[in-house]
């Protein structure tokens, strides 16, 4: 099909002008000043170019406009899941072509290179592209052995969807966009279009694993359950479950009207959804009570764990924070206490909760909720809606989450399209990384035109 041919041709020969381009001028590498710095660039370089050749079908094609498919390329690689298709009128090949996007996404491009390839920059562009466990003595084999546990998962995935019902094309599509928390759908009731008890519970199962990092899923493969629950991040999301579910639940009861079995199904499976950041739905969340709703923009924020294919602010920052809060105002109660440095559990075992720890925690924090702000500003400007409906359908966009109010559809405007394809690339990335990028591209474009007038 020439929609997909003249992508793939095109990205082949513009990957092998590069490798041409850098084998030949190899102390091009050392006009950096860091490691982060290239490592920056390259993963901002790889997934620019990532968003414009997944957006290419569906111009080449004629099934988008340039914005709405640069959108629906952008929230698959993300692994957001916001959309402005009709799934309904939509070609098979595309819906397929945008849960394999989410699937490639939510692995990452860096760590689906190691498989094949590794060069000596390979980890710092691992660590840069958010990944943090090294889960075997090397990358390469780090990265095979990621890849094999999701493909099991998605085999595993894919039988269940099939046993419970689910054609097989359905199957496989809800299977990778959930491994990848990811949410794209070929249904236009999402999962709540099957009215399936198993199929939302096989879903919830797919969710809670990609919403898992790499090294607790690598605990789950090798039987050693009691080790999974020692993990602090593991901790702190059974009491988000505990605490968020009944309280949605009965928000939902009194709210809709609803029996409290049902609110508690829902419950569940719209908190998993949201904390995981998937942003699959088994009612219309514009239905919600602003109570259940505003529960869910806590938890977009949240996000899964750290190294998982989960968005937001993540399970291991949300608990340092607490704990430092805590450890704080023990501190200010009883000055005469003396405290001593706070550890969390990791799959590896014991860690101190340092000073450089806390820095990078409440760093980070700041600059995702500044985002979050702006955006939710800009959102309610370009969309003219509510500040609750810009907040909530912003901080989906850059949680990576992709559940929506109803804002986002074939019908919004290409400036708020515009907004949240921001908060959706530097929320996969992490805000720092985009913000590296770009002054690293600046600096060398700085120093190329100094060379040249020089």
């Amino acid at each position: 099909m020439p929609a997909f041919l003249f992508p793939m041709l095109f990205s082949f020969l513009l990957g092998f002008a590069i490798c041409e381009t850098t084998y030949r001028k190899k102390e091009a590498v050392n006009v950096w000043q860091s490691p982060l710095q290239r490592g920056s660039l390259v993963i901002l370089f790889v997934w620019s170019y990532s968003f414009c050749i997944g957006a290419a079908p569906f111009v080449i094609a004629g099934q988008l406009d340039l914005v709405r498919a640069l959108f629906e390329s952008v929230s698959g690689w993300t692994t957001t899941g916001l959309t402005v298709v009709d799934v309904t009128a939509m070609p098979r090949i595309f819906l397929f072509h945008r849960s394999f996007m989410q699937y490639c996404g939510g692995l990452g491009f860096i760590l689906m290179m190691a498989i094949v390839v590794q060069s000596k920059q390979s980890m710092v562009l691992y660590n840069a592209e958010g990944h943090l466990d090294r889960l075997m003595p090397s990358l390469k084999q780090t990265s095979r052995i990621i890849f094999a546990i999701y493909s099991g998962f998605l085999v595993l995935g894919t039988l269940l969807y099939r046993l419970f019902g689910m054609k097989l094309f359905d199957a496989v599509c809800h299977t990778m966009s959930a491994l990848s928390t990811a949410g794209f759908t070929t249904q236009a009731g999402s999962i709540g279009a099957y009215g399936s008890l198993p199929i939302e519970t096989v879903t919830v199962i797919l969710m809670l694993v990609g919403a898992s990092n790499f090294a607790i899923l690598l605990l789950l493969t090798e039987g050693k359950i009691r080790q999974i629950f020692r993990v602090t991040e593991m901790r702190f999301l059974v009491c988000l479950l505990a605490v968020f579910v009944p309280l949605s639940a009965c928000s939902l009861a009194a709210g809709m009207n609803i029996g409290i079995g049902e609110s508690f199904r829902h419950a569940l499976f719209g908190v998993v959804t949201t904390f995981s950041t998937t942003g699959y739905s088994t009612t219309n969340y514009a239905a919600w009570p602003p109570f259940a709703l505003g529960l869910l923009i806590l938890l977009m924020i949240i996000g899964g764990s750290a190294g998982s294919t989960a968005g937001g602010i993540k399970l291991s920052r949300t608990y340092f924070l607490l704990r430092i809060t805590r450890e704080n105002i023990r501190a200010r109660l009883s000055p005469a206490i003396q405290t001593t440095s706070p550890t969390y559990i990791t799959a590896r075992g014991k860690a101190p909760i340092d000073n450089a720890l806390v820095v990078d925690t409440f760093g980070f924090v700041a600059c995702y909720m500044g985002v979050c702000i702006v955006g939710t500003l800009l959102t309610a400007l370009t969309a003219g809606c509510s500040l609750f409906d810009a907040m909530f359908e912003f901080a989906s966009a850059l949680g990576t989450v992709g559940i929506s109010n109803g804002l986002t559809n074939a019908g919004t405007n290409a400036a708020t399209l515009v907004v949240e394809m921001a908060g959706m690339i530097l929320g996969r990335l992490e805000v720092f990384v985009v913000f590296f990028g770009l002054v690293s591209g600046v600096q060398l474009m700085k120093r190329k035109l100094r060379r040249k007038s020089g």
